[in-house]
């Protein structure tokens, strides 16, 4: 059983939810430090003037876990990132299919940073069809804090024995810690897939959405490059 572990961020990229199709199990690590300007409040959408940030606005401390990071409810973010949706891609192929379950998500309430990611993760993996089992770190037993260690305990929790680390691992995973603790080491391969989009030339590493309003049903092919 492969699982995979990854930081839960906002409307993420494609590579993403490759990871999290490839694995059997994945979970969001929202126990580790929050990280500012990354990608746990932010991402990419593609309009007419290129790629633009969609930030949701945090109320952060420095040390805070990922689950202990608050929104800043008092700005009005969620009404303009539906607006940008609208702006970007009212004339994109699957924007009437779709765009009822991202303002769905987009009027809910949240109150953390975590929370809403792992919703909107959880709502694009059925958009895509992705079956993978879901897990979410702070959920689970606690684990050692050590960054192998601990994804080798989550691993064993999940009753899995393989762990599927992004292709980055490879820099920076002691495969000792693995091998000791008895769970096989894989690497994710994940092409980045070009696909027709609006506004011109194609822009690379944007949110998932963009694939998602562009391909519709098609997107997890692209994912997994099996396009014809």
């Amino acid at each position: 059983m492969i699982v995979a572990v990854h930081q839960p961020q906002y409307m993420a990229w494609g590579g993403y939810f490759h990871k999290m199709d490839t694995a059997d199990a994945f979970v969001f690590l929202d126990t580790v430090q929050y990280k500012k300007n990354e990608f746990q409040n932010r991402n990419l959408i593609k309009g007419p003037r290129g790629p633009q940030w969609l930030t949701v606005p945090v109320l952060y401390r420095f040390g805070q876990t990922i689950n202990e990071v608050m929104i800043n409810n008092s700005v009005p973010w969620a009404r303009k990132h539906l607006a940008a949706l609208v702006s970007c891609y009212g004339r994109a192929p699957f924007f009437a299919r779709y765009i009822g379950d991202f303002e769905k998500l987009l009027t809910d309430t949240y109150e953390g940073i975590s929370e809403l990611n792992i919703a909107a993760a959880q709502l694009i993996a059925r958009l895509l069809g992705i079956e993978t089992a879901l897990a979410v770190a702070s959920d689970l037993p606690q684990v050692d804090n050590h960054r192998d260690r601990r994804l080798v305990e989550i691993v064993k929790l999940l009753g899995g024995d393989t762990y599927l680390s992004g292709a980055g691992g490879r820099e920076y995973i002691d495969e000792d810690v693995f091998k000791e603790g008895g769970v096989k080491l894989s690497f994710q391969e994940f092409c980045a897939p070009n696909y027709p989009q609006l506004f011109g030339a194609f822009a690379p590493n944007l949110s998932i959405i963009d694939l998602v309003f562009n391909i519709g049903p098609n997107a997890l092919d692209y994912l997994r490059g099996t396009v014809p």
